[in-house]
């Protein structure tokens, strides 16, 4: 374990016990809504969901958790809006398209709500619509990472396949990728939609044509798990290098039985859990961290598994 990942649990175990006291002696009865650009299919932003609520348990706030059904931008940008009309003590969002969203945010900054920006988006996007602080991986960042860990594993040509096209911040992991392999991304990254038929079918036709491809990149649940249904299809399970981002109880899977060599855990849990805690601190007692968090990137290979496997899906 990293030395900034025994601290980041430590602090959070420290703020947890805090906030037994604090539920009795400072219990305010905050509200604090977060808006993320998931659609309801992604069932990776349940873990998003677990950790908010179990923040607001903790702490005595009442949380929210609002998103566009279909994962729309244009749609997040009016729920912003709607839940700024409504006067919470604080919004937690995501932050996917900037141009799109910074309107919104800057508005609710303008009318005295505090925000964190979280999961997407950079910290320096974060300071420029006035949020407090970001919390999340940086993405460009992990995707470099990836990138050298996969030329040092022998990637020499790769697919991106890229469910969020439409989330420009997303796309930062597959040019990120590139770089750290030292290849020109080009046409390397697939606009996959996010139909799981049809994310397999794309797969299986690039491949076909590009069999020079010796690695795989996938950007989290709902293009990795197609992937590797195409993968047992083809035969190349377990013959091609397959990195991915996030976790999930098929990816969990997949690095088990070697289908995909590792994934990136950005700890989602930790992106919806800290904004709460820290929200609750700044409310009650003027006091906030100097720095953003960085809540990732984390590899999770076969041999990292067991706490994973345990909680996947739900916390990790």
């Amino acid at each position: 374990m990293t030395s900034l990942m025994k601290n980041l649990m430590l602090a959070t175990a420290v703020a947890a016990a805090s906030f037994t006291v604090a539920q009795t002696a400072a219990a305010e009865g905050e509200k604090y809504i977060l808006v993320s650009h998931a659609p309801d299919s992604d069932t990776w932003w349940n873990t998003i969901k677990n950790g908010i609520a179990l923040a607001g348990e903790q702490v005595g706030a009442e949380v929210e958790y609002r998103n566009p059904p279909t994962g729309d931008i244009a749609d997040m940008a009016r729920i912003i809006e709607q839940a700024t009309a409504s006067g919470p003590d604080g919004i937690i969002t995501t932050l996917a398209d900037f141009d799109v969203l910074k309107g919104p945010i800057s508005a609710a900054v303008d009318q005295g709500i505090d925000v964190i920006i979280m999961n997407t988006g950079t910290p320096e996007q974060a300071r420029e619509v006035g949020a407090l602080m970001y919390v999340g991986q940086p993405e460009y960042d992990a995707g470099y990472a990836a990138g050298l860990r996969a030329k040092d594993e022998g990637v020499t040509n790769f697919l991106c396949v890229n469910h969020a096209i439409q989330q420009p911040t997303v796309g930062e992991r597959c040019r990120g990728y590139a770089d750290g392999l030292g290849i020109d991304l080009g046409d390397s990254m697939m606009d996959s939609g996010t139909d799981p038929s049809e994310i397999k079918n794309k797969v299986l036709a690039y491949l076909s044509a590009n069999p020079d491809v010796d690695g795989i990149l996938t950007l989290g649940p709902v293009s990795a798990d197609p992937t590797i249904a195409a993968l047992q299809e083809n035969g190349m399970a377990g013959a091609i290098h397959f990195g991915t981002f996030d976790l999930g109880e098929e990816i969990v899977k997949a690095i088990q039985d070697g289908t995909i060599n590792w994934g990136i855990d950005q700890q989602p849990f930790l992106q919806a859990y800290m904004p709460v805690v820290i929200l609750a601190n700044w409310d009650r007692y003027g006091v906030l961290p100097g720095n953003n968090i960085n809540s990732g990137p984390g590899f999770v290979t076969k041999d990292a598994l067991a706490k994973v496997e345990e909680f996947a899906g739900e916390y990790r």
